[in-house]
């Protein structure tokens, strides 16, 4: 990956907040953070990130609410859940809002950047195989476009051959 991925975390608890903001900045993310869910809006509003890691439990918002809202504003952001009060409906409910993944705290540092690494490889490659579809659209296109402007110039110098 050319630039490093940006990676915004977003948890009412400052400990937990720096201490992954510290740990992901040494493995060479551009990292940002938010406190609560409308800090997490903004940011996303005015920035692209790559990933965002969301506690399911936050100050002024749940979870759910804020990954239901960064989804319809930044769908092809990985979303990576993070709780401390692992229920199925909350897994469940995550998943169906977008999450992409459901991590558990105490969070295992080695276990989080493995996730990461892999879902950041995987959006590289959809990137990737969407330029080539892009591409590929273009090309076939101006072929098309050339094509028939080809027809119709053989068909005009037949139609007004010179005297």
């Amino acid at each position: 990956m050319g630039e490093k991925a940006r990676i915004l975390v977003v948890d009412d608890d400052d400990g937990i907040r720096k201490a992954m903001e510290i740990n992901l900045e040494e493995e060479g993310y551009v990292v940002e953070t938010a406190e609560t869910g409308m800090t997490a809006l903004k940011k996303v509003s005015s920035a692209f990130y790559n990933l965002a890691l969301i506690d399911i439990r936050l100050g002024d918002m749940d979870g759910i609410d804020l990954l239901e809202l960064i989804n319809e504003r930044c769908p092809e952001m990985v979303k990576i859940m993070i709780t401390g009060y692992p229920t199925l409906k909350n897994a469940i409910e995550a998943v169906n809002k977008g999450a992409d993944g459901y991590i558990l705290k105490p969070v295992k540092f080695d276990e989080l950047l493995a996730k990461i690494k892999d879902f950041l490889r995987r959006q590289q490659e959809d990137k990737k195989y969407s330029e080539e579809k892009v591409a590929s659209f273009i090309e076939n296109r101006v072929r098309e476009i050339r094509s028939v402007r080809d027809q119709e110039l053989e068909a005009m110098e037949k139609y007004y051959k010179p005297i």
